[in-house]
């Protein structure tokens, strides 16, 4: 055994000290001399709520040493300086980085971080502290004097997408003396079933209001069908099944809740529609397929020979099945309810007066039809007015005139609004009463009005669902590409773009859409692409000034100054509020400073 004296056990102690102490700047610096840390994307680009991205650094092989490790704090501040998030940190730690291909004197280690995106946390910048750390408890750390800024600033594509609103506008209101008619009630049911279900399009509500509010009923008819795919066709009896239910239902409301109808009384006629490619090839015609897709189909309905089956079977095999699978097939599972009922004539004198004492509930709602209540707001200019009478037809009728007319007038009272969040409220209250109105008259519009008030508001999910059930009850095509239009502008605001691209097959050619498309193909490094959709837009609204904004960013990319100067220079000749735009832009950046950007702006 060999004893070392105290003495000497503390000299060795020292000297140990002391070369850790010498090994941390030594290491520190060595790992510093051609160190490069980038963020990719650069700029950092926002996808939703989030803000993904990736921090790269490079540094020398030579700086490696055992027990110490050279590393980089990120962190993103904001605010000023007043306030900043810790991101974590980039190791060159033994499986933590890889030899560079390029330069096998450098090593590259790469770490994924997410930032939230929210407007408060831009302008900011991402920052990189390096450090060295010995690699034992309580070890010693020894950090560099000052931060590497690694990208300034977040770009964000959802404050860039162009989305040009539809104005909504009142239903007529009219005050008849005959008040009576017909009323159609469409029903869907899930795959396969024959149940009420109670949630999208069933009407269960409405159907019950129209019962429950003793029309003197003449006639009702009951029509069921089902759709072609194999669980709903393979059960031949499904679609009577489906008017048997309905069936069964009215008939039970009526004996529970009806005083002045009776069910014997009452004709019934009923129709269930068994494996007819009719209805099927009707909504076809009127949904967002291209017309040589359309053809397509029709041919295989109306020209090939087979069974049923077969000619199902083939469908599948089409590029585009999955559209007819999604928007189509589910509405064909349905049920309609057409009632014929009469009511008593009335004259629609005083129809104002009256309806101010019932709003002020010194009448009962009684006092006036649903029709002359309703009516009566349009003798009114003002909104607040508007309101009250459209809130009372709505509690007291549950009519889905009311309730549209109602989201109508919160529209208009929210873009009278000042403040942001009373606005957004007043958008969330109108999408709530365009929905409401939607599930009573479930058409493509309808739902398409519910999806642009939750758009506005912000709800993007709420939006997102509307959007797809406008679609899939089909209309007018002009109207379907619209909302193709809208939903792709979404898809890129929540972070979907290849969802958005796939919305945009279906949205024909247009000015948001070109500006749109070409925002998606600038992300993807696909400049070439994006600058032919700047310029279809640029061709198809030559006074705009965003097609050239957009043509410019394009240049700033593919670092063309002289052409990035002159479409700067047209755009903000066309609309001066993009110089103050393009100052604050990231993808100028690199440019702010030189004299082409300058001269752009003047």
């Amino acid at each position: 055994m060999i004893n070392i004296s105290r003495p000497l056990a503390h000299g060795l102690l020292a000297a140990t000290l002391l070369l850790s102490a010498c090994t941390l700047p030594r290491v520190l610096k060595q790992a510093e001399t051609g160190r490069t840390v980038v963020a990719r994307p650069s700029p950092l680009t926002a996808s939703g709520e989030s803000v993904p991205f990736e921090v790269v650094a490079r540094a020398p092989a030579k700086h490696l040493h055992k027990g110490v490790a050279y590393e980089l704090l990120v962190r993103y501040r904001y605010e000023h300086g007043l306030r900043e998030d810790t991101l974590g940190r980039i190791a060159f730690t033994s499986g933590n980085y890889v030899y560079d291909d390029e330069n096998k004197g450098f090593l590259v280690a790469t770490q994924k971080f997410s930032l939230p995106n929210t407007p408060g946390r831009n302008p900011g910048e991402l920052l990189a502290h390096a450090q060295v750390r010995e690699l034992k408890k309580n070890g010693r750390v020894l950090r560099a004097a000052d931060d590497v800024r690694v990208a300034r600033g977040i770009a964000d594509p959802a404050r860039q997408v162009t989305r040009e609103d539809t104005v909504l506008t009142f239903l007529p209101e009219r005050a008849s003396n005959n008040m009576s008619g017909t009323r159609v009630l469409p029903f869907y049911f899930d795959e396969g079933q024959w149940f009420i279900r109670g949630y999208l399009g069933t009407n269960v509500q409405a159907l019950e209001d129209l019962i429950d509010a003793n029309q003197q009923t003449k006639q009702v008819l009951i029509i069921a069908g089902h759709s072609p795919d194999s669980l709903d066709a393979h059960n031949r009896l499904l679609a009577s099944k489906r008017v048997r239910m309905l069936l069964y239902y009215y008939k039970q409301r009526v004996k529970k809740f009806s005083y002045l109808n009776k069910v014997e009384d009452i004709r019934f006629d009923t129709l269930a529609y068994t494996r007819r490619w009719d209805t099927f090839l009707s909504k076809v015609t009127t949904s967002a397929l291209k017309p040589e897709q359309m053809d397509s189909v029709v041919s295989i309905i109306n020209d090939t020979k087979g069974t049923f089956e077969e000619k199902e079977k083939a469908l599948h095999r089409l590029t585009y099945f999955d559209y007819i699978e999604q928007y189509i097939y589910p509405v064909l599972r349905f049920g309609t309810v057409a009632v014929t009922y009469s009511a008593p004539k009335r004259y629609d004198s005083e129809v104002y007066l009256l309806s101010k004492k019932i709003v002020e509930k010194q009448v009962e709602a009684d006092a006036l039809t649903p029709e002359e209540l309703r009516y009566s707001a349009t003798l009114t200019p003002l909104l607040a007015e508007k309101q009250r009478i459209y809130e009372t037809a709505a509690a007291n009728t549950n009519s889905w005139e009311a309730f549209h007319n109602l989201g109508v007038v919160l529209l208009q009272r929210a873009e009278k609004e000042p403040t942001e969040k009373i606005r957004k409220a007043y958008y969330r209250r109108a999408a709530v009463n365009f929905t409401l109105a939607a599930h009573r008259n479930p058409t493509a519009e309808f739902f398409y009005h519910a999806a642009t008030a939750y758009h506005r508001a912000g709800d993007r999910l709420e939006a997102l669902q509307n959007y797809d059930y406008a679609i899939k009850l089909g209309g007018d095509r002009a109207l379907l590409r619209k909302i193709f239009s809208d939903r792709a502008a979404l898809e890129i605001e929540v972070g979907q773009p290849d969802e958005a691209l796939r919305s945009l097959q279906y949205a024909g050619p247009s000015y948001q859409n070109a500006l749109n498309k070409g925002l998606i193909l600038v992300g993807r490094e696909g400049y070439d692409s994006a600058l032919e959709q700047y310029r279809l837009a640029h061709q198809l609204r030559p006074s705009a000034a965003a097609p050239l904004y957009g043509m410019a960013v394009v240049a700033a990319r593919q670092k063309d100054e002289a052409a990035m100067g002159e479409y700067l220079k047209q755009a903000v000749a066309l609309d001066r509020s993009y110089a103050q735009r393009a100052v604050e832009d990231l993808e100028f950046q690199d440019y702010a400073q030189g004299k082409v950007f300058r001269e752009a702006l003047r």
